[in-house]
């Protein structure tokens, strides 16, 4: 099946360096396709249960992100550390894998109760429409709940995945994806519908249907951790946290803890302004954001490929190799994303009548809506791609502070306030809502762009504390 090797630390530090990076990258953007295969199963199959549903489903997953978000950063501290330890020929890939496994363990269940307790609470906070507070507000309390409980299950694989990418093999948590998800969308259908044995659970169903196929994934990427040769080796004695490792990851992983927290806390606000129209609205703004991720998401795979081969070559002292794998990462996601968004901007009446299916009042509201949103931002797909690139490139280096920045400056110096400004001040209604989310995007990468070519990133591979640690980790990096 593998005609050919995945990329090695060797591989992507020394001699060609297109080939070996792609053999990376595609199986990242194959798992992050995958990560839509699950948004899309729920999202089609509840949108044949009802467009609440599928209100119900936009309403949720920006809390929920909420919360993953936390316990996202850490992860990605792990990635880079193990990238950048790999780059140096370190040996001590196997114990902060180890560390970053107990670390997430314990996050991902303090999340998980913490979710479940609070899921009145933070629904509450959304200044919903009437209507949406009767009827959907309730549907997205019982798909959290679910959700919630299953958290671990979660987290277990988003830790095997970010481990193995950090290492530099990415095959193999592909195949594993691909079981979950096809079994996912096996499940959705017999759980929201109860067809043969199984019960009715409607949302809740879709919600089962995800925890229980992330925890199969869990389990097949654990024993690949500590039973098989394809990624770090590690033993058990490993999970035993260990305060200095505890320690970096947490330093690293903060900084990205909160640029994930800010774009979950962005996500909210725009929901809750969304919330404020009729659940016609709120329903398209859910499809037209699951639509996004089809594009979103790629990008998001170039960019941690980009996370890896920067991290490694950075440890491998060779920082213009990094900012070459950059530029090109950039160009080849900005050409897919050019693509993507004409298909989106010909064709969007099409694309979002696929996943609305209901016989039901509203279909043809929510179907005009979502098109008009997926048409508008479809403009803004390039500048997506070329920023989670960017991005990518400073997390590799470990300037994840810098990437909070630009997270920052995209999500609450540019969209948050232009789209509450064209809606409740200009009064351009649904309108202000879809061109909003396109000022983000472009403003946050032209601004990450202009600080990229600067080449300061380049000094550091793990994040900066103070100048003097900058100097004094150069230093000891070259040695």
């Amino acid at each position: 099946m593998d005609a050919e090797p995945e990329a090695s630390g060797s591989d992507l530090t020394d001699g060609e360096l297109v080939r070996p990076m792609f053999r990376l990258a595609w199986p990242l953007v194959v798992i992050q396709l995958l990560q839509v295969a699950y948004n899309v199963g729920d999202t089609f199959w509840l949108g044949a249960l009802s467009p609440d549903a599928v209100g119900a489903l936009s309403l949720a997953f920006p809390l929920i992100f909420l919360l993953i978000s936390v316990g996202g950063g850490f992860t990605a501290a792990g990635a880079i550390l193990i990238a950048q330890h790999t780059g140096a020929d370190s040996d001590e890939s196997g114990v902060i894998a180890g560390q970053t496994l107990s670390f997430i363990t314990l996050v991902a269940t303090a999340l998980g109760v913490l979710g479940y307790v609070v899921t009145d609470r933070m629904l509450d906070l959304l200044p919903a429409d009437p209507e949406t507070q009767a009827v959907v507000v309730p549907l997205a309390a019982d798909y959290m709940r679910v959700f919630f409980l299953g958290m671990p299950a979660l987290f277990g694989f988003f830790v095997f995945v970010s481990l193995m990418r950090g290492y530099g093999s990415t095959r193999a948590p592909m195949r594993v994806m691909a079981i979950s998800v096809f079994l996912n969308l096996a499940l959705d259908p017999l759980l929201i519908f109860g067809v043969g044995p199984f019960p009715r659970l409607e949302i809740q169903g879709a919600a089962v249907a995800t925890v229980f196929s992330r925890l199969v994934a869990t389990a097949i990427g654990f024993y690949v951790l500590f039973y098989t040769d394809a990624g770090p080796a590690v033993d058990r004695s490993a999970l035993v946290p260990r305060l200095e490792y505890v320690s970096e990851i947490t330093r690293l992983g903060v900084p990205t803890a909160l640029e994930q927290s800010m774009s979950s806390l962005a996500m909210i606000t725009m929901t809750a302004m969304v919330s404020t129209f009729p659940p016609t609205v709120v329903a398209a703004y859910g499809l037209g954001n699951r639509l996004i991720s089809l594009a979103f998401l790629p990008a998001m795979g170039m960019g941690q490929a980009t996370d890896t081969v920067v991290g490694q070559n950075l440890g491998a002292g060779k920082p213009e190799r990094a900012e070459r794998a950059a530029w090109l990462a950039a160009g080849t996601i900005a050409a897919i994303m050019l693509v993507a968004g004409t298909i989106a901007f010909l064709f969007p009446e099409p694309i979002v009548g696929v996943f609305v299916t209901a016989d039901a009042d509203g279909v043809a509201e929510t179907i005009a809506y979502g098109s008009t949103y997926l048409q508008v931002v479809a403009t803004m797909f390039v500048f997506m791609g070329v920023l989670q690139v960017i991005l990518g490139a400073f997390r590799g280096a470990g300037n994840t502070k810098t990437a909070l920045l630009f997270s920052v400056v995209t999500l609450w110096v540019a969209r948050v306030p232009a789209t509450y400004y064209l809606v409740f001040t200009a009064g351009w209604g649904t309108t202000g809502i879809w061109i909003g989310m396109v000022v983000g995007d472009v403003v946050g990468a032209l601004a990450a762009i202009a600080w990229f070519t600067r080449g300061t990133w380049k000094r550091a591979i793990v994040d900066e504390v103070d100048a003097d640690e900058v100097e004094s980790t150069v230093t000891t990096t070259d040695s």
